[in-house]
């Protein structure tokens, strides 16, 4: 049976709750993200999830400027918040970013990720990354497909 889910309904407080606890659960775990990257999750709720990191030194390239690779991480980690919301496991199936902006040393890079559609095993997310200006770093789209399996035990 295929399930559709879209933004713009209200979740259950169930659903809530067990969105924040996959995010919870995979945030602990997730040592690219949480240590080498250094970034926070701010929230994850159903289809939609929100990553912080600040821009230091390990992060520039040879402009001085943040790597794209990182940005992109930024990005790639809130989708996968985003589309494991639901305690399903899904994995990219493909993506793209744009960068408009260059991220500076010091700026707080935040990433917003909401899933635009659901239908069946394939969702589509958009993630805006922004700086603490508000000025937008970068958009990231990506194709979730859910694979066997749940996040968390049911």
């Amino acid at each position: 049976m295929s399930t559709t889910h879209s933004h713009l309904a209200t979740p259950s407080q169930a659903a809530i709750d067990l969105a924040k606890q996959v995010g919870e659960s995979m945030f602990a775990v997730d040592t690219a993200s949480k240590d080498t990257m250094g970034m926070q999750l701010i929230s994850c709720e159903p289809g939609r999830a929100v990553i912080q990191m600040t821009v230091k030194d390990m992060h520039l390239n040879g402009h001085k400027i943040c790597h794209g690779g990182f940005i992109f991480t930024l990005a790639d980690s809130t989708f996968a918040f985003a589309c494991n919301s639901y305690n399903k496991v899904a994995v990219a199936a493909g993506c793209s970013i744009e960068f408009l902006k260059s991220g500076q040393l010091g700026d707080v890079l935040t990433c917003v990720g909401q899933e635009q559609t659901l239908s069946g095993r394939h969702g589509i997310y958009d993630m805006k990354v922004t700086n603490q200006k508000g000025e937008v770093i970068a958009m990231f789209r990506g194709k979730s497909a859910q694979i066997q399996g749940t996040v968390i035990p049911e």
